[in-house]
Formats: C-alpha cells, sequence, structure tokens
C-alpha cells in the first residue's frame, strides 16, 4: 500500500498542509524543529491511533485551536480509502472513511500500516520494558486490527482496578474488575505469544544477515508461569495469581499481574542483550526486530509504509547500506533527514525542502 496524498490542517506546527506522494522514495529535507517528523507522525498517528512521541493528544493541536485534522488517501492494491481523523483537545476523536462517519476511530485501524525506524529504537533494546510491550503490541494490531480492541479493554480494566485497590475497596467490588483483567489480559498475553512463535524464527534469520556472530532469539517472561496461546489456560492463570497476591495487591494499590507487566528477554548467545551487548551489537539487534516486523508482514501478504526518520546519521556505513536496500525494496518508503550529507548517495527519489512549517518541492 500507499499514501497518495495527505492533508494536514492545524496539526503541530501545520495550519494547512496539502502534501502530494508517490509510491517510492520521499525525502523530507530540513533543520530539527522545522516540522519535518511532524508529517511522519500524522501517518503513524492513522496507523497506531496515538503519538509516538507523546502520551496524550493535546501537544498535537496547534496552538489556539481546539482540533486538528489529519486526512490520507491510501492506496491498496483493491481499492482506494479516504482516511480522516479529527483529534479533539477537550472530547473524543471523531474519524471517517470515505466521508462515512465511523462508530469509533479505531475502525481506521489496518488501513494505514506501518513500520517506523528512528534513533529512539535503541529504547527497544536498552529501555524498559514497557517500550518491548509496545513493539509486540504494535505488530499484533497491523496483522489483526480486531485486538486493538481487547488493548485498549484491558487497559481500561486495569485502570479500573487499579483505581479501586488504590481506595482499599472490597474483594467483592474488584471480583468483577479481577474477571475483566483475567479475561482481556489472557487473550492478550496468547495474541503475544502467537506473534513470538512466527515473529521468532524471523528476527533469528535477520539478524544473521546483519551480524552473524551469534544468534539472536527472542523469549516471553511473563508474569503467571508456562503462559500459552490457550486463553482459557491464561484466564485461570491470571486469576489464579490475582486471588493469591490479592492482599499485596491492596497493600501496593497496584494491579501485579497482567501483560503488563510481561516482558521481552532478547538472547544473543548465552547472554541477555540488554546490560550484555555493546553498541554496535545493540544497534544491529534494534534494527533487526523492526527489519523482521516489515518482513513478517511481508510474507503474509501486507506491503507497510516505510518510515526512516532521521536514523542514518546514527548508523555505520554497513547499516546505513542494509537499510538502503531495505527502503528499495518498499512500495513507499518516507524518509527524514537534517543534513542532506547524511542521505546515502545511492536513494533517490521525491525531495521535499520543510522549512517553518513550510513544505516545498526540491525543483
Amino acid at each position: 500500500m500507499h499514501l497518495s496524498h495527505l492533508s494536514l490542517k492545524n496539526f503541530r506546527s501545520y495550519s494547512d498542509l496539502e502534501l502530494p506522494l508517490n509510491p517510492g522514495i520521499t525525502v523530507f529535507l530540513g533543520r530539527n524543529g522545522e516540522g519535518k517528523t511532524n508529517i511522519v507522525e500524522a501517518i503513524l498517528y492513522l496507523s497506531f491511533l496515538t503519538s509516538h512521541r507523546t502520551s496524550n493528544d493535546q501537544p498535537l493541536v496547534k496552538l489556539g485551536e481546539s482540533a486538528a485534522y489529519i486526512r490520507a488517501k491510501a492506496k491498496h492494491p483493491e481499492r482506494e480509502v479516504l482516511v480522516e481523523l479529527e483529534i479533539n483537545s477537550d472530547k473524543a476523536n471523531r474519524a471517517r472513511i470515505n466521508q462515512n462517519s465511523t462508530r469509533s476511530q479505531k475502525e481506521i485501524y489496518g488501513l494505514v500500516q506501518c513500520i517506523y525506524f528512528s534513533p529512539e529504537d535503541m529504547d527497544l533494546v536498552r529501555g524498559d520494558p514497557s517500550e518491548r510491550r509496545k513493539f509486540i503490541d504494535q505488530i499484533i494490531v497491523l496483522r489483526s486490527p480486531r485486538l486493538a480492541g481487547v488493548i485498549s479493554d484491558y487497559e481500561r480494566a486495569l485502570k479500573q482496578r487499579n483505581t479501586l485497590l488504590k481506595t482499599r475497596a472490597s474483594y467483592a467490588a474488584l471480583e468483577p474488575w479481577d474477571n475483566h483483567v483475567a479475561q482481556f489480559g489472557a487473550e492478550l498475553i496468547a495474541a503475544r505469544i502467537t506473534l513470538l512463535k512466527e515473529f521468532n524464527p524471523v528476527f533469528t534469520d535477520t539478524y544473521k544477515v546483519i551480524s552473524d556472530s551469534k544468534a539472536a532469539t527472542i523469549t516471553y517472561k511473563s508474569s503467571i508461569d508456562n503462559p500459552t496461546e490457550n486463553t482459557e489456560e491464561n484466564f485461570h492463570k491470571i486469576l489464579s495469581k490475582i486471588n493469591e497476591n490479592k492482599r499485596q495487591e491492596l497493600d501496593r494499590g497496584l494491579t501485579l499481574v497482567g501483560p503488563h507487566r510481561d516482558d521481552l528477554l532478547i538472547h544473543l548467545g548465552d547472554h541477555l542483550v540488554k546490560g550484555y551487548a555493546s553498541h554496535g551489537e545493540s544497534w544491529s539487534i534494534a534494527l533487526s526486530l523492526k527489519f523482521a516486523a516489515y518482513k513478517l508482514l511481508v510474507i503474509e501478504g501486507s506491503r507497510p509504509i516505510l518510515i526512516l526518520d532521521d536514523v542514518f546519521s546514527e548508523l555505520d556505513e554497513e547499516r546505513r547500506a542494509q537499510l538502503v536496500d531495505l527502503a528499495q525494496s518498499a512500495e513507499q518508503t518516507l524518509i527524514t533527514v537534517a543534513v542532506e550529507g547524511d542521505l546515502p548517495k545511492d536513494l533517490s527519489g521525491t525531495t521535499f525542502y520543510v522549512r517553518n512549517g513550510s513544505v516545498k518541492l526540491k525543483p
């Protein structure tokens, strides 16, 4: 798939932007702070309904305005879809598909698929477990948009249960939320286990190409014993652990069991990558995770948009060359760079200059 047009109104630094796009490679060239990352952020928001830069939507709306608008024409092999999203600072967001209102913005999941590379990818290796959980959950949603609802239902149930725990609510008041957390958590854990079974061999093979020194693998670390692809088994395990830990949870005001406590353990040979791998090895692992996500989607018949946000300046020549190969193989690749010299010479395509909220085609 690819985007043929992007419109932004009152989004970040853009009062009104109309941007034609083509398949192949498009480069956005501009100094830091000029607005090039705002463009790819808008596209990523259509893909995941969340910003990769902020945890709430308020900063996305231009100062002094009440709403921001993102519109994109997404061309799939069999159809073209107009996706529109209204981001509100003081009420629920609204979405439309082909000018028809949706009951929920979540209905646009899957219409714009992206895999995103940035310098922050190193956080997948060295950062908190939340970074790795977010990574795997985003792949799950790209493959199966329905599961976005399961994730949001789980987060809602978890938030409500934590609120009750903080007030030291009775066991009776907690019981329905125990069940909701166990129900949605069990399905999410099962989806993660299923994904890892398919993702792991692709990741291992990808890392061999980038660095053949040691084998790279991923295991799932869970707050329950022996998590499986069986939702019912996971449900009973979560519920049993919740009941076992309830007194401790009431004391701490936190839910201590569930997929929000889990992690992906990345191994290089016999060692955990976190705390062991060198800087170069960590970059190879981070790139391999994103490469593998892209390859898995392609294997399954998708052609996601590839977004490379100011990443070339961070990489050595060998890793830059591997990223160039991937960029050239994608149906559509969007690249941001601050300095033209950071762009590999063998990458060519349409280039836009980005200056202070203005986007102009390079002559």
